[in-house]
């Protein structure tokens, strides 16, 4: 079955990133389905998807042409006046402000130079919206609350909650109980026409009691599943920028972002609302989401107009907010389109696939049992001489021929088993919410289960990302600097000339700042590695604002991966231009010439230096710290922007070693990993020698592994690479394009399945290649975070490992529900196709069948895919790329039971009136109902069996999954009330105490039955 399922159904289809041919295949396979609102709910709605990408083309080519236009009217705008007046609206200009909220978005959105410049260009747009350049607006209540009712809030519009009656109305829609509504309609009216009421009523009014309770269980799990994904929707939209209001630096909501708000920008970010370049440098815009080019766009005084929705792929700016929400062009986007939905997961296909299979079995048992009762019906007609009067009783019994083979088809198509997938992985994803790890994409928990392979950043997932200067190197002195606080008296014998050019660098060369908070406390700003460097910078008595305001700033040159540098040209007082260059030690030291020297002056770096300097890396690295090479030269008397800061000829001025401490419980759980068959692998940026020490500390680097540097890793051939990916456990100084050549060898070459953890944009393509992209919440980039498919949100190891444990209980789950449902599918088709053909009478009623669906389907799944993960999942091996869903152990259950329960029905069929002594005329109702008592407590007992497919302990932990003994709980008190006091409905009679015992017996004998199965080796 598992090879045909591929075949037909799964192939094509992946955890993500799936062709829409193949995803449109899978549904033209899927012919019988009862309910295609429900079955295809959580799937992708292809129609709107091209719908969708018609509209992006659309809008595409008019934002480019806009753009292109905007940029030939530079050439030839310089200087013009704009024509003409505006007429600043009345309500405007009570609430104090200078223009409106179409007036900014058509200068923006339009990239209307002409509009900008007649409006005063940006300082202008600045003092019309009462805000400032430098301090921001002013966040007094009463001018946020004016802001927002003039210009808006920046949210977009969204779909509204579907109420819980849409799902009872979806629910409704399932064809086969709109047909066993007709058939209860009809028994209804000609019951009450023979009987008269109520007892004519009983069987209609039984089938209607059975359709509702079955659409309100299912309306309810499914409202309470849209609800778990409307709370992870608001999760994944959580995005905080970074703001000037008042004249302090803060964070704040993406959502509270308003016109007037000067926002700072950074690598990675996403640009909240549309807006005008204030400062910055070498900020260049990623627009592709917009206007569809994929040449990022160079943002500066000439080219001021920012988009939202786009993203900055290089330098750093500072924007002044113009429009926002509806009014801003991502907005107006967002508007037009609506999402097609996330893919559907290869398993949910799979399930669709044994869904089809056996609803096509079930159909033609129904078709046959139905004709075969009929058939009764009929012949008994013609022995009787009947066969041309039909009166009201027999088209009754006709019609509860119907109903019992329309009641098949609902109990033989498990249209719970694809739901059930997305029944377990919501449950899921709301309880790895709570374990710090936000799912951005249905597949991910499915396929993290499968995971092979785990490629992790070293800074800030394997450390904590908490960043300290313990050592510096200078003037060929190594120092511990430890001691903060006593950094004054360690360096007292450095010249004052040194010192000076290491505050200049380490205050001027930085992405991060120092600024006052609102608390009027001193806050460091930046990334860690910027914040250890800036509070050495502070220890050494520096003042960051007075050595800023000394020199100006020319140039900047931000870090990025592919460099691992970066550089900074700053104009001096005194005159001339120096450029400051700092990065990873070795390829900072090797673009050095000169060294400065114990007296500070600026010597050769000869031959035994340099071998000394590399030592000095090497031991630092060998500590497992991170190191870093701080460098200047002067660069003359000119320098202009347009030049690229020079590569080669710096003085070294000195190397730091920076402390960051394993996280604690990484190392636990890198064994957790290995014990559960999964490779951990550390792809860093850093120095070898540090990622080695890191890598031995945290366990990854065993004494058979490989530890290689990225430049001799790209250079290998692939029979070489197919030798050393296995035994790989260390890459150091990679770029982004190694982590995803390393990647996409794991995944085709080795058929791994890969997570890989980044942080950075230039990640980006390597979360994209993997399985399961996973994303770090504090340290990531917005566009990382929008390529993953997991951020783990709080940057650390041990929350990827609990991702992997929930993704196999997810999987397990599943199994777990699979095996349950498809036994009780087999026994009832058999049961009652066998007791039709053999007996002339089908022992469980349309009434009695639904209920047995209820269990099987929406109770089945709530008890079985929601069971918590234990640590025994972790020391299974992996799954992996090949593995069978439907495992011979599962088959081996399956068959088990179905043959147990089998014979047991048939066993009461035929013997049950000598077996429990009963004669009289209620005794084919009392044998009915015995059956059907017995039948429903095998059920719940299998249902407990079904909790383990391997072990024979299946009570472990059983009271700690409340859902579990609550639907156990209510399925025994519900089936206890239907057979004790809802007899007219479900055709049943009261039974005695000692019948009872005698049907939870029979269903209980099925445990120890299951057990002896467990014991048979597949």
């Amino acid at each position: 079955m598992e090879t045909y399922l591929n075949e037909k159904f799964v192939g094509g289809v992946r955890s993500k990133n799936s062709p829409d041919e193949a995803l449109q295949r899978w549904r033209d396979l899927v012919g019988v389905v009862k309910n295609p609102k429900r079955r295809f709910r959580f799937t992708a709605n292809l129609s709107k998807r091209s719908e969708v990408a018609a509209m992006k083309r659309s809008n595409h080519e008019k934002l480019r042409v806009a753009v292109l236009v905007s940029k030939a009217a530079l050439q030839f705008i310089q200087g013009i006046a704009m024509q003409g007046a505006y007429n600043v609206p009345e309500e405007v200009k009570q609430a104090g402000f200078q223009i409106c909220a179409d007036e900014l978005g058509s200068c923006v959105e339009g990239h209307d130079v002409k509009k900008l410049k007649f409006h005063g260009g940006v300082n202008g747009i600045a003092n019309k919206l009462s805000t400032s350049l430098t301090d921001g607006l002013t966040a007094t209540e009463e001018d946020l609350k004016r802001r927002r009712t003039i210009y808006g809030v920046n949210k977009f519009t969204e779909s509204p909650v579907r109420s819980f009656w849409v799902f009872v109305w979806e629910a409704l829609q399932d064809m086969t109980l709109i047909i066993l509504a007709a058939c209860a309609f009809i028994s209804l009216i000609v019951g009450v026409a023979t009987e008269g009421w109520p007892k004519g009523a009983h069987d209609g009014l039984g089938i209607v009691a059975s359709i509702l309770l079955v659409v309100f269980v299912t309306a309810t799990s499914d409202y309470r599943q849209s609800l778990q994904f409307k709370d992870l929707d608001k999760e994944k939209k959580k995005i905080f920028v970074q703001v000037t209001r008042n004249g302090f630096r803060q964070k704040i909501s993406i959502y509270d972002v308003l016109p007037g708000d000067l926002v700072h920008l950074a690598i990675g970010d996403q640009v909240p609302a549309d807006g005008l370049f204030v400062s910055g440098f070498s900020l260049l815009i990623n627009e592709s989401s917009l206007t569809g080019e994929s040449e990022p766009v160079a943002v500066n005084a000439e080219n001021p107009f920012l988009l939202s929705g786009t993203k900055v792929q290089d330098g750093t700016g500072k924007m002044l907010v113009a429009t926002v929400g509806m009014r801003s062009q991502w907005g107006k986007l967002m508007a037009t389109l609506s999402e097609g939905g996330d893919d559907e997961t290869p398993l949910q296909v799979k399930l669709n696939g044994v869904a089809t299979i056996i609803g096509k079995i079930g159909l033609v048992f129904a078709i046959v049992t139905f004709a075969v009762l009929a058939q009764g019906l009929i012949i008994r007609k013609f022995q009787q001489g009947s066969y041309l009067s039909w009166s009201a009783e027999d088209a009754l019994e006709l019609l509860e021929y119907f109903a019992v083979g329309v009641t098949i088809v609902v109990v033989a198509v498990p249209e719970g088993l694809p739901l059930a997938v997305t029944l377990s992985l919501a449950f899921a994803m709301k309880k790895m919410m709570n374990d710090r790890a936000l799912v951005r994409h249905l597949a991910a928990c499915e396929t993290m289960g499968s995971a092979t392979s785990i490629c992790s950043d070293k800074t800030g997932t394997l450390t904590t990302n908490h960043m300290t200067v313990v050592k510096a190197c200078l003037c060929g002195n190594v120092k511990d600097v430890n001691d903060h606080g006593n950094l004054k008296t360690i360096f007292s014998e450095i010249p004052d000339v040194v010192l000076k050019v290491l505050k200049q660098s380490i205050f001027n060369n930085t992405g991060g700042e120092v600024v006052i908070n609102q608390s009027g406390k001193r806050e460091i700003l930046g990334t860690p590695t910027e914040t250890a460097l800036l509070e050495f910078g502070l220890s050494l008595g520096g003042d960051f604002q007075a050595l800023r305001q000394e020199t100006k700033i020319v140039k900047v040159e931000p870090f990025n991966s592919e460099k691992k540098r970066m550089g900074v040209v700053l104009e001096l007082p005194q005159g001339g231009f120096r450029a400051h260059s700092k990065g990873a030690s070795e390829i900072v030291l090797a673009a050095c010439s000169k060294v400065l020297d114990a007296e500070g002056n600026a010597v050769q770096l000869d031959q035994a230096t340099a071998i000394q300097m590399r030592t000095t890396i090497d031991s630092f690295a060998n500590e497992a710290l991170r190191t870093l090479c701080l460098a200047y030269m002067d660069v003359g008397n000119s320098f202009s922007a347009a030049e690229h800061i020079p590569v080669e000829g710096f003085t070294c001025i000195g190397i730091v070693g920076i402390k960051d401490p394993v996280r604690p419980g990484v190392k636990e759980s890198v064994a957790i990993c290995r014990s559960a068959g999964i490779t951990v692998r550390m792809v860093t940026g850093d120095n070898i020698n540090t990622a080695k020490a890191i890598a031995r500390e945290c366990g990854i680097l065993t004494d058979n592994g490989v530890a290689i540097e990225g430049p001799e890793f790209r250079n290998k051939s692939l029979a070489e690479m197919m030798d050393l990916v296995p035994k790989l456990q260390v890459m150091a100084r990679s770029s982004p394009m190694d982590k995803h050549t390393l990647v996409k060898h794991l995944r085709t070459t080795c058929d791994e399945v890969v997570a890989v953890t980044g942080d950075g944009t230039n990640d980006a393509p390597a979360l994209h290649e993997a399985d399961i992209g996973l994303a770090m919440g504090i340290a990531g980039t917005e566009v990382a975070k929008e390529s993953a498919d997991v951020i783990i949100l709080d940057d650390n190891f041990s929350t990827i490992v609990t991702v992997a444990k929930w993704g196999r209980s997810v999987y397990i789950n599943i199994q777990k529900f699979v095996q349950f449902q498809l036994t009780v599918n087999i026994v009832a088709l058999i049961v009652n196709f066998s007791s039709a053909c053999l007996t002339g009478q089908a022992p469980l009623t349309a009434v009695q069948l639904l209920w047995v669906n209820m269990i099987m389907d929406t109770l089945g799944a709530l008890a079985l895919a929601t069971e918590p993960p234990n640590d025994e999942l972790m020391k299974q091996s992996p799954v992996g790329r090949k593995g069978n869903f439907i495992s011979n152990a599962m088959w081996r259950n399956i068959l088990g039971q179905a043959f147990y329960q089998f014979i047991v029905i048939w066993y009461l069929q035929s013997q049950g009136k000598v077996v429990f002594g009963l004669e009289g005329p209620n005794s084919d109702l009392v044998l009915n109902t015995l059956i059907f008592n017995s039948f429903v407590f095998c059920q719940v007992f299998n249902e407990v069996s079904c909790r383990e497919m391997e072990k024979i302990n299946i009570f472990h932990g059983i009271l700690q999954n409340y859902v579990f003994v609550a639907v156990l709980s209510s399925t025994v008190i519900f089936q206890f009330m239907i057979i004790q006091f809802l007899g007219d409905f479900a055709s049943t009679t009261p039974l005695t105490s000692s019948q009872w015992l005698s049907c939870v017996l029979i269903g209980f004998l099925g445990m120890p039955i299951a057990a002896i199965t467990k014991m048979i080796q597949v």
